[in-house]
């Protein structure tokens, strides 16, 4: 180990990192929420449908949401390297599949949003539609309905993984543990109910789901993580 390895500072840097993540994502779920795209089977009044070539009205309104996201999946993947270094060698195993997990969640679910704000709307007002639906967030089954459930699994696995790491632990590790089991129990139901009832033509309805559930989870996770680091490195300190 490094002979300047700062225990205490490694700690306060993982407590920051988790607040902010908790804060980041829950900004972006209240900005998400309200602003939901206007279509698919949630979709009550004046919405848009195939090819979905006349939502520049709704830009940059219904993409505010996605720049705390991306923003909030960087910050998540930091908490998960945090919590790595923070991990005891015996269960460093765990930690490192969490780690894993949440590279790929940071990779896919920035991508695809950075795709929305980037490319969606420049192509429409240069009238270049060919291909736009299968890309748009409007499109209740297209492939950024699918990168985000994707996405979003592999964050709820991620979160998963971390279950095994606090075994043992005090409050907060108790109530964390009861999260992040709790979290991917109901994406494991969730996804059986949605495919047992709608099958392959879930559209975006596992999505809303998949998102609640792990955005909810991570807040929880982000500040009881937050509580843990901040008394592990008052504990390193006495």
């Amino acid at each position: 180990m490094d002979s300047h390895f700062n225990p205490e500072g490694m700690l306060k840097y993982g407590a920051r990192i988790s607040l902010l993540t908790a804060i980041l994502t829950l900004i972006a779920f209240v900005t998400a929420v309200c602003t939901p795209p206007l279509s698919g089977p949630f979709c009550k009044g004046d919405c848009f449908s195939y090819p979905y070539t006349d939502i520049i009205s709704r830009f940059p309104r219904d993409y505010y949401w996605m720049i705390p996201a991306i923003v909030s999946s960087f910050s998540f993947l930091a908490m998960m390297a945090a919590v790595h270094v923070a991990t005891p060698r015996e269960q460093k195993h765990f930690s490192l599949t969490g780690f894993g997990f949440a590279v790929i969640s940071a990779m896919i679910l920035s991508t695809d949003y950075f795709i929305q704000l980037s490319f969606i709307q420049p192509v429409l007002l240069a009238g270049e539609t060919e291909g736009i639906a299968s890309l748009s967030q409007y499109n209740p089954h297209g492939i950024f309905i699918i990168l985000e459930e994707l996405g979003f699994i592999a964050m709820n696995i991620a979160l998963f993984c971390l279950y095994p790491v606090f075994r043992g632990a005090l409050k907060p590790g108790r109530g964390l543990r009861i999260v992040l089991l709790t979290g991917f129990l109901l994406m494991i139901i969730s996804f059986a109910a949605v495919l047992f009832a709608f099958g392959m033509n879930r559209e975006y309805r596992f999505e809303v789901i998949i998102i609640s559930i792990t955005w909810l989870e991570l807040i929880i996770a982000g500040f009881l993580l937050g509580k843990y680091f901040t008394r592990e490195a008052g504990q390193v300190k006495e």
